[in-house]
């Protein structure tokens, strides 16, 4: 192997080994949140119930949830969920490493790779069983083969390859087609030949015409994501510290080193400039999002988890800058790597906040543990609301030999998340068909249960009268997120 070869897979190889081992550290939290719980229980369904899902529900997670079905095939369990996103992060930490080296020089890709591997957004859905992180390596790969392509306006194999990467992408979910955008920039502001931009937008109309069937019916199915409130201020800042860093002093350096990379732009070493192609990318997503969410609100941070790589690129160009120049190459490139790891250090209580099983929010598998330890097999659940199901859908353990009260269908045969539900009048047949000393346990979700969004459910709403009317509330445990309550008969 040549000095040249083996320098570049160094340069990729130290990033990706780093975000591996953060990745994997503390992988199991010993639960999983709704989001995941969603992706264990659907990606382990056959493939034509997947298929029957997508048509009411959860479309922009198809391929995804098709992705996932072998992983959970071989292991169901919830390190084998997580780590697609550990593997995936790992491989976006080497492509920007990849990326910084050939649009600059080795040690501007090292210090970008270690600097997006060290950072806690990046590990917070590096440890989540969605899509993100799988989102954000193709992202990153769709870059490297536009600069690539770019290199080499003429050849029709690297434009129809980083067409089908950013189709894919897409297909994995739907707003990363905003990539096109942000490499539409790129070219525009790198002056790249006429036949290059033709090219380009040759592999750009190829992405449209794949995605429009998800856009279709992700339109049709626009009801799940009407919690997401109108982007302002607050959204913009949050997601400035996911992208620079949580932590003041971090933030603050990484916003000086981008500055530093636009005033002072590292030279040319091909057809784009390593500052045009990373300023787009981690600019003009979230800016387009942000103004569409405007009208239809639909801005998170996890959606634009694909754009943060632009941010390490510039910091990057901005340590070379200031540090170019010094004659001790070894020392320049030893001491950018010490900061990134201080970097890590002043950020370590995030990174361990993220470990934590209470870092996503809610905490399905001590719900889940509360009825396994009070419930005994024959003894009658109910869950308030619809949603709450996905307890049991998770660690169905812990339910085994409970009677559902409410379910019609089940989440798989009537193709949603959740399954179908009796009327207030059958489940009202049902408990008084219980035996006197039935007893039954109320699985409830304590965040919206009692709620205005909650007392708006008719359906809920006659859940609670039908069983109140029969049954009295005797005791109830409370863990973060839900609560378990016994019911017996008045």
């Amino acid at each position: 192997m040549s000095a040249g070869r083996a320098t570049a897979v160094l340069v990729s190889a130290v990033p990706a080994a780093v975000m591996l081992v953060l990745g994997l550290w503390g992988l199991d939290r010993g639960t999983m949140w709704r989001d995941e719980g969603a992706t264990f229980q659907v990606a382990r369904r056959s493939l034509p119930e997947i298929w029957h899902l997508l048509g009411s529900i959860d479309a922009v997670h198809g391929l995804y949830y098709v992705l996932m079905h072998p992983v959970l095939a071989l292991r169901a369990e919830e390190t084998a969920l997580r780590l697609p996103s550990v593997l995936a992060a790992a491989a976006t930490a080497a492509l920007i490493a990849a990326i910084g080296r050939r649009l600059a020089r080795p040690r501007v890709g090292l210090w970008a790779g270690l600097l997006y591997a060290v950072t806690p957004f990046v590990s917070h859905y590096a440890q989540e069983g969605r899509s993100y992180a799988l989102v954000g390596a193709g992202a990153a790969l769709a870059t490297w083969l536009l600069i690539r392509a770019a290199e080499d306006g003429a050849s029709h194999r690297r434009w129809a390859a980083y067409g089908s990467v950013v189709a894919v992408t897409a297909l994995l979910h739907e707003f990363a087609v905003l990539l096109l955008a942000a490499h539409a920039v790129t070219l525009a502001v790198s002056r790249v030949p006429w036949h290059t931009l033709r090219r380009w937008g040759c592999a750009a109309a190829g992405v449209g015409a794949v995605l429009a069937p998800l856009v279709v019916i992700s339109r049709r199915q626009s009801e799940q994501v009407s919690w997401i409130r109108t982007p302002g201020y607050e959204q913009a800042q949050a997601l400035l510290h996911a992208f620079a860093g949580p932590g003041e002093a971090v933030l603050t350096v990484t916003v000086a080193l981008a500055v530093v990379a636009l005033l002072v732009p590292l030279p040319r070493t091909g057809p784009l400039r390593l500052d045009a192609v990373a300023l787009p990318l981690a600019l003009v997503p979230p800016v387009l999002l942000y103004l569409a969410s405007q009208r239809q609100p639909l801005f998170l941070d996890r959606y634009l988890l694909f754009s943060l790589a632009g941010v390490p690129l510039l910091a990057a160009a901005g340590a070379e800058r200031l540090l170019g120049r010094l004659p001790w190459r070894r020392a320049v490139t030893a001491a950018g790597a010490g900061a990134v790891a201080v970097a890590f250090v002043a950020q370590l209580p995030f990174h361990e906040r993220e470990r934590l099983p209470a870092s996503r929010g809610d905490e399905l598998a001590r719900v889940a543990a509360v009825v396994g330890r009070v419930a005994r097999p024959g003894d009658a659940v109910l869950f308030l609301p619809l949603h709450e199901r996905r307890v049991s859908l998770a660690y169905p353990r812990e339910f085994a030999g409970l009677r559902d009260l409410t379910l019609r269908r089940s989440p798989a045969a009537s193709g949603t998340l959740f399954g179908t539900e009796v009327g207030a009048g059958e489940l009202e047949g049902r408990l008084r068909g219980l035996p006197a000393r039935q007893r039954v346990w109320v699985v409830a979700d304590a965040t919206t249960v009692g709620t205005g969004w909650f007392r708006g459910q008719r359906g809920e709403v006659a859940k609670v009268r039908a069983l109140e009317a029969l049954y009295r509330e005797e005791s109830v445990v409370f863990v973060r997120g839900g609560a378990v309550s016994l019911y017996v008969r008045r």
